[in-house]
């Protein structure tokens, strides 16, 4: 397993880090010790998770992945050898087709300084720990592109939470031992650069790491954060490197296999459709035409570009967990990146 340095730190994670978004809704707390032993004792050193998880949120299921991972870390040696990231939910989008507004979460979860602190303690608790090593905003308090949302018209709200007022509140968790560093997820290259530029100025934690989708159906990263992760050191946690499962092919042809994502949740359709389709079949056709896993070419690809601090894997099955480890060892064969570049270049952005 290849390690990388977390921003400016002297804090090294994993290339990959086990995902946990799925437990205590499709996975249950065995299953997630499971998985959390095998990744661990095969050099995974990072787990990400959230206040919020597991997904797709809910009033009776919120909170429990943490509490399952907490269970696990109060076994003896396994803290001592884990960097926990996990993330205070903001603001949530209010429209009608856009993800629930989570009244559930702190009567409605913003991230002014109140807020901030009151999830980060339920945080320390539920993960039975006294300190966070990576500490991040789910996303931004303002209205932005992310979670697939296109045509930006986003204006500024009255009541939006000033991000200097977040960062504040993030500076003084540093300062008091309960979080070790900071990072961003769903976030723009305007907003990274606000933070970086707020702790330029002092006072401010530098954020190490962004959190955002990546995969062979979405580099919309490279255009702009790319940049900026390799300049300033702010490298990416790719979520979704699987387009949700999708590059595995298991979707192909209008297959729905019995208990996965798409079938068990409707609202998971963001790397679904006519682009996205047809990339994917061009995908895992070249995997397959070179011998390979697609899901495992697929992961290798995102874990070799140079701008990437952890590649983000989640399995609901052993089976899956295992083929996603084992892409640690793969790289590709210079014919088949052309393949992926040449594929690329015909279908850019099949899906935001």
């Amino acid at each position: 397993m290849e390690y990388r340095r977390l921003g400016r730190t002297d804090v090294r994670l994993s290339a990959l880090c086990l995902g946990t978004m799925t437990w205590g809704q499709q996975n249950t707390e065995a299953e997630a010790h499971e998985q959390l032993d095998y990744a661990f004792d095969r050099g995974v050193n990072v787990l990400d998770t959230a206040e919020m998880y597991p997904v797709p949120p809910k009033a009776e299921t919120v909170h429990r992945t943490e509490e399952i991972i907490g269970n696990w870390l109060a076994r003896p040696g396994n803290r001592e050898r884990t960097i926990v990231a996990t993330k205070v939910a903001g603001r949530a989008v209010r429209n009608p087709s856009g993800p629930p507004s989570f009244e559930w979460i702190r009567g409605g979860p913003r991230l002014d300084a109140r807020h901030v602190a009151a999830a980060l303690d339920a945080s320390l608790k539920r993960l039975r720990t006294d300190y966070i090593d990576l500490y991040q905003m789910h996303w931004p308090e303002r209205r932005v592109n992310n979670f697939g949302t296109l045509a930006y018209a986003h204006e500024p709200r009255d009541d939006d939470v000033p991000l200097a007022e977040t960062l504040d509140a993030l500076g003084d968790a540093v300062r008091a031992g309960k979080v070790r560093h900071v990072g961003v997820s769903n976030e723009t290259p305007w907003g990274t650069m606000q933070c970086l530029l707020a702790a330029n100025g002092g006072g401010a934690p530098r954020v190490a790491s962004i959190q955002n989708p990546y995969s062979l159906l979405n580099r919309s990263f490279e255009h702009g954060l790319a940049e900026i992760a390799h300049r300033e050191d702010v490298g990416l946690l790719a979520y979704s490197p699987l387009g949700g499962g999708v590059l595995s092919g298991k979707y192909m042809n209008g297959s729905r296999p019995e208990g996965s994502r798409l079938v068990t949740f409707d609202r998971f359709q963001r790397y679904s459709g006519g682009r996205a389709e047809a990339a994917t079949a061009e995908y895992v056709e070249t995997a397959r035409a070179a011998g390979l896993d697609p899901a495992q070419m697929a992961l290798a690809f995102v874990t070799s570009r140079p701008f990437l601090l952890s590649n983000i894997i989640g399995a609901t099955t052993m089976a899956q967990l295992e083929s996603n480890l084992a892409s640690a060892d793969l790289t590709l064969p210079a014919d088949v990146e052309a393949r992926i570049d040449e594929i690329h270049e015909r279908y850019t952005y099949p899906c935001p």
